[in-house]
């Protein structure tokens, strides 16, 4: 298809863009032609040099014969922009000049695309993931904000185009076919491995009747892909607490001296809850088509009605063993060093953790699946009408929609934990890339082992944008012309979801029920081998593989059996309560629904004018209106009370559902100006000053408060979260300078420099609140006695069992099951006599102050004569003052900004009549990823990967194609304040792509 579509997008380079696109036709495209590469090289030096404003694209076949999987790969080699990649290691969004996806605008010709997360969370953000770069003419990414130009990209308005028959003065018709090995497959477990060999197939057929008047274009792509994800991280991040009073306070609350060692005097002090290493199978399924019709009655008037479907289906099939440290510290050590902490600026982190265990905790090997579909549909028409030969009309309008579904009877993810409960005193080791778990004594022993844990999630996603587009360009002279233009946008977003949750902590059945179930053991070593540390001597070496389906099966059997322990005393489940106990919700009364609906007008007016003079120079003036109504709809879970139902956890009940509806509106006049001059023939200097605004995401407008039901623990804060649609969105007045040098033929260099003045910025505090009936069981009476029999805080088993024993039937004690007098299992509920509220930590969106944003893009292009050798590259510098401060507690406010890195990309190529090779390195400095679990940074370290591809011409007509990538083999390693502090570090493999292309 490659071959086909390059020529159609050749051949189009000069066509007249659509509504939304048109008034910017002035802005050349800085774009690699068609027909070699050394023709296109020439053709961008050219273009750049006659562009207006500061725009970069890239057209199909320079996508087709590079090794990208999708559009966002093929953006890195753009000046100024990095791509943030999903656990599969492939690219799914992209920073521009340091500004996160959310604040970069996508369009699909000219067009406002909807999008849909199977998280269920309601973003901004584009996952290029779903676009296959086959069936795409060309990228343009626009750097600066011009009154043309739809608002909503701080960083860019990045524009995909697909390709028009019309445009194309002959019959194209071509074929290509790939086949996908992914060696990351061979890193998985044989149980959940998937095919190591994937298939991928295009076409393309385009052409035009009655002498071009009336054309068709028919385009696809079917592709399958099967790779593996290895991440060893942390489930819950790390949380940092001031030190006040020694370790009172803090998660070290009454552990012996003689347990921890260099414990701050002052600063923060940090812990994790957990570390969890992960396996998972991913499949993706994408299906992506367009069909676009043409009529043009007259040479002056044009009609185009398309339609574009794209359907992304991923699937996981995942194992985790898991070890939860409660936090618990302060038992005998029996050998195993002391917590040990070292300091990071004012942060002190434990490099050595011991929990202290008596031989009969649980570790956690868990099975999880995930499955969900995403399907994006855009119908558009657009009529382009030469009025006269100075004045052109054009009228764009279309309905997109993108849903995200579950894609599983199971929902789209779930979860069965199938515990063993022999695991003595665990020390972790954070002095390495991978967490090192230490566990003497440990292993497999299923007469140990019952089924306790499960989560059944049921997440939609919903988005709808509906929008009219008028521009006209007016031309007043040889060197002046107006352009106007009025938009009208509708947005409707939904994001609904309901979590059916159990913490049968206590085991759904006696140890040993279990004992039938299949488990295969692994060297853990055998999964992380690229990731320093996961070989270490003192790291546990087994890694345990149940089944889902024996898993789910069995827990439904033993249901009926034994009643789960974190349901309210009664008989067991019968067959069809066990089974749906073990299912999703079928809707969302038992969950959240948010929707928000969107609804913008714009209208924007711009005048051209270029110099005639000495020094020939151009100007572009324009000022956009924007108007924009919100409206958020919400339905939240509130709860009236509170149950201390298994060993560490607390969750909420009495829920009820509430909804409310709030509304919010905003509106700007938004400038912009370009210059350019050719100060000499090989010289060529530009400006440009604009004002634009980015919106904010809609899970932050949502009304109500959302509380987590089982994010409670005895000795942790619950979590919930709330929105506020009368948010600003956040405001850019932005500065582009840059200097273009062209010391030969398809060679120059290029400097750049940019500035961002960001105002009304997002941030998110965290409010501790407290709610009527919710109070926190372990506190009272009851709990106070427990202390005062010298129990430690941090003893959550032994805590529960004194108060069982010394007050079963008092009020609000109940004991469930009394086999074990060692464990007894029960609940405590929050009507207990002296219990104080449970503190929730509220997150809250709000708009904060502002900084700026600033940097430097170099460019370079160099080829050496008529060799067929070349090279390219480019490095762009991002700083700002909007940064995480590390030095600071978990509940301080703070406004960064995330993104913000520098990043380098080098080319180098060859080619001849019949080679064409190609080899890329690209590099992303360290960067803020986000806020982890309240307000704790989660940075992603410095990445680079190395790519190549090869294609041999076979006659006219066909193509062969091989594309490596990732072929250093490079992991992702994220980390929270201190680079000690692992919160995940993820190895997938490299990945070969072998194909051929036919042109008929």
């Amino acid at each position: 298809m490659l071959t086909g579509a390059a020529a159609v997008h050749a051949q189009q380079a000069g066509a007249a863009a659509p509504a939304s696109a048109a008034s910017a036709a002035a802005n050349s495209l800085e774009t690699v032609v068609i027909t070699g590469i050394r023709r296109s090289l020439d053709s961008a030096v050219t273009l750049k040099r006659d562009s207006r404003g500061l725009v970069d694209g890239i057209v199909a076949e320079d996508i087709g014969k590079f090794p990208d999987t999708n559009l966002a790969e093929s953006m890195q080699r753009i000046a100024g922009v990095s791509i943030d990649r999903n656990m599969s290691g492939e690219g799914s969004q992209v920073t521009v000049r340091g500004v996160g996806p959310a604040f970069n605008m996508v369009l699909l010709n000219g067009r406002q695309m909807p999008t849909s997360n199977p998280s269920g969370n309601a973003g901004r953000a584009f996952d290029f993931a779903n676009l296959s770069s086959d069936a795409v003419s060309a990228l343009e990414v626009y750097k600066t904000a011009r009154a043309s130009s739809p608002t909503g990209g701080i960083g860019a308005t990045i524009n995909v185009k697909t390709a028009r028959p019309l445009d194309v003065r002959e019959t194209i018709a071509s074929i290509g076919i790939k086949a996908n090995y992914d060696e990351s497959i061979g890193r998985l477990p044989g149980e959940i491995a998937g095919s190591k060999v994937t298939p991928e197939i295009s076409g393309i057929y385009s052409t035009s009747f009655g002498d071009r008047t009336l054309g068709i274009s028919i385009s696809g792509n079917y592709s399958k892909r099967n790779s593996g994800s290895n991440n060893a991280f942390t489930g819950n991040g790390w949380q940092t607490q001031p030190i006040t009073n020694g370790a009172a306070g803090t998660a070290y609350d009454g552990v012996p001296a003689g347990n921890l060692k260099n414990f701050p005097t002052s600063g923060y002090v940090t812990h994790t809850n957990d570390v969890r290493y992960r396996v998972t199978d991913l499949e993706r399924e994408r299906i992506n088509g367009q069909a676009v019709l043409q009529f043009a009655p007259t040479k002056e008037l044009k009609f185009t009605l398309d339609h574009t479907i794209a359907i992304n289906a991923t699937k996981q099939n995942a194992i985790e063993n898991s070890s939860w440290f409660g936090p618990s510290y302060s038992g005998p050590l029996n050998g195993q060093p002391p917590t040990t902490f070292t300091a990071t600026g004012q942060v002190y982190d434990p490099i050595i953790q011991t929990a202290t265990w008596d031989g009969t905790h649980d570790f956690a090997m868990y099975a999880a699946q995930q499955a969900v579909k995403t399907k994006l549909n855009s119908t558009g028409f657009n009529a382009a009408w030469k009025v006269s030969e100075k004045l052109n009309i054009d009228l764009d309008a279309h309905h997109s929609t993108s849903r995200t579904n579950p894609d599983s009877p199971y929902g789209d993810t779930n979860v069965i934990d199938l515990a063993m409960f022999n695991q003595g005193n665990t020390t972790m080791y954070y002095d390495q890339k991978f967490p090192v778990m230490q566990s003497p004594g440990l292993k497999y022993d299923s007469s140990k082992t019952t089924v306790t844990g499960s989560q059944f999630t049921n997440n939609i996603s919903y988005q709808d944008v509906d929008q009219v587009q008028a521009s006209g360009t007016y031309k007043l002279s040889a060197d002046d012309k107006l352009l106007a233009g009025l938009g009208f946008t509708k947005l409707k977003n939904r994001s609904a979801g309901s979590n059916n949750f159990h913490g049968d902590w206590g085991g759904i059945g006696p140890q040993g029920s279990f004992k039938d179930m299949t488990v295969a053991q692994y060297n853990i070593a055998s999964f992380y081998g690229r990731i320093p540390g996961s070989s270490d001597a003192r790291q546990f070496p087994t890694f345990f593989v149940p089944n889902f389906d024996q898993l789910r099966a069995q827990a439904v059997k033993n249901a009926q059996s034994y009643r789960p322990t974190s349901l309210p005393p009664g008989n067991p489940l019968s067959a069809a309560e066990a089974d749906a106990y073990f299912k999703p919700y079928t809707d969302f009364t038992n969950g959240n629904d948010w929707r928000t609906t969107e609804k913008s007008t714009a209208a924007y007016g711009q005048w051209d004018h270029s110099f005639d003079t000495s020094i020939p120079m151009n100007l572009s003036v324009g000022l956009r209106y924007e108007q924009t109504k919100i409206t958020s709809s919400s339905q939240v879970t509130s709860y009236n009370a509170t149950t201390w139902y298994a060993e560490n956890e607390v969750r909420l009940d009495g829920a009820t559902t509430t909804f409310g509806t709030k509304d919010g509106k905003y509106s700007y006049w938004l400038p912009s100006i370009d210059w350019d001059a050719d100060l000499t023939s090989d010289i060529k200097v530009r400006a440009s000053y604009g004002v634009n605004i980015g919106r904010p995401n809609f899970g932050d407008m949502l009304g109500g408060v959302a509380l987590n039901a089982n994010s409670g623990r005895y000795n942790i804060h619950g979590a919930g979260s709330t929105g506020d649609p009368a948010l600003k969105p956040l405001k850019s007045k932005n500065l582009d300078l840059s200097a273009e040098y062209y010391y030969a033929k398809s060679s120059y260099v290029a400097a750049g420099a940019f500035y961002k003045k960001v105002s009304d910025f997002f941030t998110t505090k965290t409010v501790q609140q407290t709610f009527a009936g919710l109070n926190q069981p372990a506190s009272g009476t009851y709990f106070d006695a427990a202390r005062a029999s010298g129990i430690p805080a941090d003893s959550p088993k032994l805590l529960r069992n004194y108060i069982f024993k010394n007050y079963n039937g008092q009020p609000g004690v109940t004991v469930t099951d009394a086999s074990d007098p060692n464990f007894l299992k029960g609940n405590i509920a929050g009507t207990v006599p002296g219990a104080q509220p449970l503190i929730f930590d509220i997150t809250t969106p709000s708009n904060a102050g502002g900084d700026n944003i600033k940097g430097l893009e170099f460019n370079f292009q160099h080829m050496f004569s008529t060799s067929g050798f070349g090279v390219s590259g480019n490095y762009t510098l991002v700083r700002s003052g909007l940064k995480y401060r590390n030095d600071a507690s978990s509940t301080d406010v703070q406004s960064p900004l995330v993104g913000v890195s520098d990043s380098a990309n080098v080319v180098g190529f060859y080619e001849n009549d019949q080679w064409s090779i190609r080899a890329a390195y690209n590099w992303r400095d360290s960067f803020l990823l986000g806020n982890d679990n309240g307000n704790n940074p989660r940075y992603t370290e410095a990445y680079g990967q190395v790519d190549a591809s090869i294609g041999y011409k076979i006659g006219k007509n066909l193509t062969l194609q091989a594309d490596l990538l990732n072929l250093n083999d490079g992991y992702i390693r994220t980390h929270g304040r201190s680079k000690n502090e692992i919160i995940s570090a993820i190895q997938t493999g490299r990945r070969y792509l072998v194909g051929a292309r036919y042109r008929f």
